[in-house]
């Protein structure tokens, strides 16, 4: 059976480079990464079959049901734009904190700050995809508990976990950094401020205010 429309199309068909297994997997995640992007996540796996261009049976051999194919975009757009090197720059207290948040959104807003990325994740809080609490988890356990962390250690308190009111404050500068990705991607409107004077904005009113949160003061 042929595994998509063009080599069903006969004589006059274009002809089509045989792709590996792996291959063939990474292109249909590509391929639903553009659909998912554009159009949301209404589609039916017949539908999404057809917009990718190959039988629903073909897909199901690669992908067992949506919720597969869904998941398999969250690694290759969310979890593998994550660089471990992040970490260990919240981690390095040989240099101020405001200097390393600084340069951890920097990092972080240019792997961030892309149509795919932004649309999945607004797409999916709104039809209530998985995605978007899967990633809102790792949000708080890779970037805003470390925060807080750090600045209770240059506060000098003593090490606890963060506290819920403590994780909200820190959201909302979070939140504001990256809504002004938002106005830029979804909303197609040039900011008036720089993307880094943006983020040193945002990060002195969270160093600001947590500080004020931890210490009491």
């Amino acid at each position: 059976m042929p595994e998509n429309a063009q080599e069903a199309g006969g004589a006059d068909a274009k002809p089509r480079r045989r792709l590996s297994s792996d291959q063939r997997r990474e292109e249909f995640i590509q391929k639903s990464i553009k659909l998912f992007a554009e159009e949301g996540f209404e589609s039916s796996t017949r539908e999404l079959a057809r917009r990718l261009g190959v039988t629903q049976p073909l897909l199901y051999r690669y992908f067992p049901s949506k919720q597969d194919l869904i998941s398999e975009v969250y690694d290759a757009v969310y979890v593998r734009r994550w660089n471990p090197e992040w970490e260990a720059l919240f981690a390095d207290r040989s240099r101020p904190l405001r200097e390393r948040l600084i340069e951890f959104y920097g990092h972080y807003t240019d792997a961030i700050f892309h149509p795919d990325w932004m649309r999945i994740y607004l797409y999916s809080g709104l039809k209530g995809v998985e995605i978007n609490t899967r990633y809102m988890s790792v949000v708080v356990s890779r970037i805003l508990e470390p925060i807080i962390a750090e600045v209770r250690f240059e506060a000098g308190m003593s090490p606890e976990p963060a506290s819920e009111e403590e994780i909200d404050a820190a959201w909302v500068i979070h939140g504001g950094i990256f809504y002004f990705g938002v106005i830029k991607i979804v909303y197609g409107k040039q900011p008036n401020i720089p993307n880094n004077n943006a983020i040193s904005f945002g990060i002195d009113s969270l160093l600001d205010g947590l500080k004020r949160l931890v210490t009491g003061t």
